[in-house]
């Protein structure tokens, strides 16, 4: 789409207005208001714990440049490999030795900069803690003036460990605050659990790691996501597009709606007695009042030898009537879930879909768009 003036015939806007979206995939614009506030919580607050520990004296500067640079990354996009603690600290810290031990090997400051700088990336490859602000570091090390170099080999400890230290320990508590993933937790790859050999049903099938290791040979670029956030992100394209292609069935058409219940003081006996009466593998436990306490099935049962089900029952997974019933793929599929309970806004049950249910109707949607035939025209 070419950036002409006029308007887009698709979306109805002004192409060159695309120029003031974020350029990062998912950011929001409470995204980046979020990440305003932690920048300048974040470096101020670290100038003036430096500013207390170094005193006010002209000798060394309480806060180095390349710390702008990584707050942009530690709160901007604190998901990226780049911003996270240890290539903060250690790819600032180690450049900074880098180019503290250039500018005195090679006198010359021409070529001091470029070998410190390319010596800077290559320490920080190797160390895993390739963080861009750490070029930054290595050059204030070669051409950061008299308070640089009269601290010497102190430079790299006080201020720019410090500082990246500082920084760290406010970003974690900021994104803590925020309810933001910091340090960047990738999710955990699907296991079996069922103590075989084979592979988790959800990665069993469709594409492989070494389908997205080929892709990224084939692509030649370094990609700026971790490995296995990558892999989440091609799972819930895949989801969505089965979404997408059964969008037209709801929870409320593909559920069970005649279900078998037992409440609260109904006792474990009750419960395995209708387990096994009515051939189910999850049992629906509801209050007093009807509403959805928790769930339970013959192994909760076994585990836990108790009378009473408050003890024995697990949390139901839930879903609501306007859900499309094809969101419910990876829940009934991690190998733990046999049922998702329908509920309504009071959490009364309304119904329940079993794997049996899902499956039976989306191999039915599937077999019905294969025999469709498209539209012929005659000459």
């Amino acid at each position: 789409m070419s950036g002409s003036i006029g308007t887009s015939r698709r979306s109805g806007r002004v192409p060159g207005f695309r120029l003031f979206r974020p350029i990062l995939a998912g950011a929001t614009l409470r995204e980046r208001l979020v990440a305003c506030l932690g920048a300048l919580v974040g470096i101020t607050i670290t100038g003036l714990i430096c500013g207390w520990f170094f005193g006010g004296g002209p000798h060394i500067p309480l806060i180095v440049a390349p710390m702008g640079a990584s707050a942009v990354l530690l709160f901007a996009v604190p998901a990226s490999p780049l911003a996270q603690p240890w290539p903060v600290i250690g790819g600032n810290t180690i450049s900074a030795f880098v180019g503290v031990f250039a500018a005195h090997l090679i006198p010359d400051p021409v070529v001091a900069i470029g070998v410190g700088v390319s010596l800077a990336i290559a320490a920080m490859s190797v160390t895993r803690s390739l963080h861009p602000p750490g070029g930054a570091a290595a050059l204030t090390a070669l051409i950061g003036g008299p308070a640089v170099t009269s601290a010497g080999y102190w430079f790299p400890l006080f201020p720019v460990c410090l500082n990246s230290v500082i920084l760290v320990a406010l970003g974690i508590a900021f994104h803590k605050i925020s309810r933001r993933n910091y340090p960047h937790v990738s999710a955990a790859a699907p296991v079996n659990t069922h103590g075989t050999a084979d592979l988790p049903a959800p990665i069993r099938v469709g594409f492989k790691p070494e389908d997205v290791d080929a892709a990224l040979v084939t692509l030649n670029e370094a990609l700026d996501i971790d490995r296995s956030d990558l892999d989440r992100l091609l799972q819930q394209v895949e989801l969505n597009a089965l979404s997408r292609a059964h969008g037209d069935l709801t929870c409320g058409e593909v559920m069970s709606r005649d279900v078998v219940t037992i409440g609260l003081d109904g006792g474990a006996a009750r419960a395995r007695d209708l387990l096994l009466a009515h051939n189910i593998r999850t049992l629906p436990v509801v209050d007093a009042g009807g509403r959805l306490a928790g769930t339970v099935g013959l192994r909760e049962l076994a585990l836990r030898d108790v009378g009473g089900l408050a003890e024995a029952m697990s949390e139901a997974r839930t879903a609501s009537l306007d859900d499309p019933a094809a969101s419910l793929v990876p829940t009934l599929t991690d190998g733990r879930t046999h049922a998702i309970v329908v509920t309504g806004p009071d959490r009364t049950v309304l119904g329940v879909i079993t794997q049996t249910d899902l499956l039976a109707t989306l191999a039915h949607t599937a077999s019905t768009k294969a025999f469709e035939l498209p539209s012929m025209t005659v000459a």
